[in-house]
């Protein structure tokens, strides 16, 4: 006699009785169809940051070719002159599905977009490709949309992902935060379009049977560039579901929670995908953490900043140095610390002792330091062999902690006659909530920079002056705002 793997009754598995649908997809239905309820001035004024902030890391991705051969239709030819979505600091006019592939790809690529830290980690902002993309497309079409309908749309996904993250880790089953990417985008995007509560629940519901990404692209030794595009095919992936759902297409109504075939069953371990009681509303977006000094993985942010604090003390003593301690919080370390050669720039930018290693002897991190010119410094490597990276547990506990969600990091330097730096310890980045008004200035002028990095005065100074008025930019129609992005010239 065989027994059975899943103790489950033939009824659970031969009734063909359709339940309601998932009180998940229910719950996500109703808020983001109450949009009249999106009124927090702090969530909007945040949104607006958070939008001119993650356009600009966009526009700083187009200075590298592994992230613009990506860009554009899927095949050549496949544009929609004046009627598509426009791909922002390029020529490129998309129908909306390919559109917010691109900016997604955009706006992750350099891993410097805004950052949500909970049980699962991820950027909200990812959402933007398909939010804009379709926002665009509607408005060229005669829709009447303005600025804050993208920012509520912003507010919306956001909460749907960060609240989501907050008690769920999908990372400890083997699943990419982008599953979340998927999950917002779909919600937020059906109803963009015109989709009723129940379009937006068939579109949620495929959307949960995509399952989730393996997180193998962003782990030793397979880290690669996928990484920098998985979030960019989340939201496009998302855009496809809502057209579907407009169409008619049917929905599983129990596809998150089915026996045995559902979500819950199949790839989370038996685990229910649980909303904590405050539900849903504007928490994720006020609370957001930038990325604005560095490119780098947000758990390792204080580190760089601590190392950078260090350089003046061990930038002419680096062939003296025995031993250097990073103390972290237990994701930092199950996460990014990482031994052995690194292969690529996305390899380098999840391991902790890279991102240590550069501004001890450099006093700076940027992109370029990721590529193959710069980690070619044998020194890099000599640096990181010397490396401890041990889990403080109050660094961990008080990043858990809702009321702080810190992310600390210490690093101290030994040298070979006994002497030692002090040990800089920092617990909250310039870009957490706590040094909001720190971080602002610093934010609008790394928007500024990668503005006109990319374009000329005649192109960055408008723009600068609408998106430093909050109001006029609210009041500002969609396709003019894309309008002003829009280029002749490729990158």
């Amino acid at each position: 006699m065989t027994r059975s793997l899943f103790p489950l009754s033939r009824d659970d598995l031969t009734s063909t009785v359709r339940p309601a649908p998932d009180q998940l997809f229910q719950q996500i239905a109703d808020y983001t169809l109450a949009v009249d309820k999106i009124t927090s001035d702090e969530a909007f004024e945040t949104a607006r940051l958070c939008l001119i902030d993650t356009l600009g890391c966009g526009l700083l991705a187009l200075n590298y070719p592994a992230c613009v051969k990506l860009l554009g239709p899927i095949v050549p030819g496949a544009t929609m002159p004046g009627r598509g979505a426009r791909v922002p600091g390029t020529p490129h006019e998309l129908e909306p599905v390919q559109a917010a592939f691109n900016i997604g790809a955009m706006v992750r690529w350099l891993d410097f977009n805004d950052t949500w830290l909970a049980a699962e980690w991820g950027h909200p902002s990812d959402n933007l490709g398909g939010i804009l993309a379709v926002a665009d497309y509607l408005a060229r079409a005669g829709t009447a949309l303005k600025v804050r309908d993208v920012l509520i749309a912003m507010i919306q996904a956001h909460e749907i992902q960060g609240v989501l993250a907050l008690e769920n880790s999908f990372n400890r089953v083997g699943l990419d935060h982008v599953l979340l990417v998927r999950i917002a985008s779909t919600a937020v995007v059906t109803r963009m379009l015109g989709g009723s509560r129940d379009q937006i629940i068939n579109a949620l519901s495929n959307a949960f049977i995509d399952g989730g990404a393996l997180r193998t692209y962003r782990h030793a030794p397979n880290t690669g560039s996928r990484k920098s595009w998985a979030a960019g095919d989340a939201t496009g992936r998302a855009v496809r579901h809502a057209f579907i759902a407009l169409k008619g297409e049917m929905g599983y109504p129990s596809a998150l929670t089915a026996k045995l075939w559902g979500f819950q069953d199949v790839l989370f371990k038996g685990n229910s995908v649980t909303v904590p009681p405050q539900g849903f509303g504007t928490y994720v977006m006020e609370q957001i953490l930038f990325k604005i000094s560095f490119p780098a993985e947000f758990h390792a942010q204080t580190a760089v900043e601590a190392a950078i604090t260090l350089h003046p003390q061990v930038a002419s003593r680096i062939d003296q140095i025995e031993r250097i301690v990073i103390e972290t919080q237990e994701s930092g370390k199950r996460i990014i610390d990482k031994t052995g050669p690194l292969a690529n720039p996305a390899d380098r930018d999840h391991c902790i002792q890279y991102m240590v290693a550069v501004p001890l002897l450099k006093g700076q991190l940027t992109a370029e330091d990721y590529e193959d010119a710069i980690a070619a410094d044998p020194r890099i490597d000599a640096l990181r062999s010397k490396m401890d990276v041990i889990e403080n547990t109050e660094f961990t506990k008080d990043y858990l902690d809702a009321s702080k969600r810190s992310i600390g990091n210490s690093v101290q330097v030994f040298f070979a006659d006994g002497s030692k730096t002090s040990r800089v310890a920092v617990e909250y980045p310039i870009g957490h909530r706590r040094r909001r008004a720190e971080g602002i200035p610093v934010l609008l002028e790394k928007f500024e920079r990668n503005l006109r990095g990319r374009f000329p005065a005649s192109k960055a100074d408008p723009i600068l002056t609408l998106c430093s008025d909050r109001n006029r930019l609210e009041a500002t129609s969609v396709d003019r705002f894309m309008e002003l992005f829009l280029t002749t010239e490729s990158p």
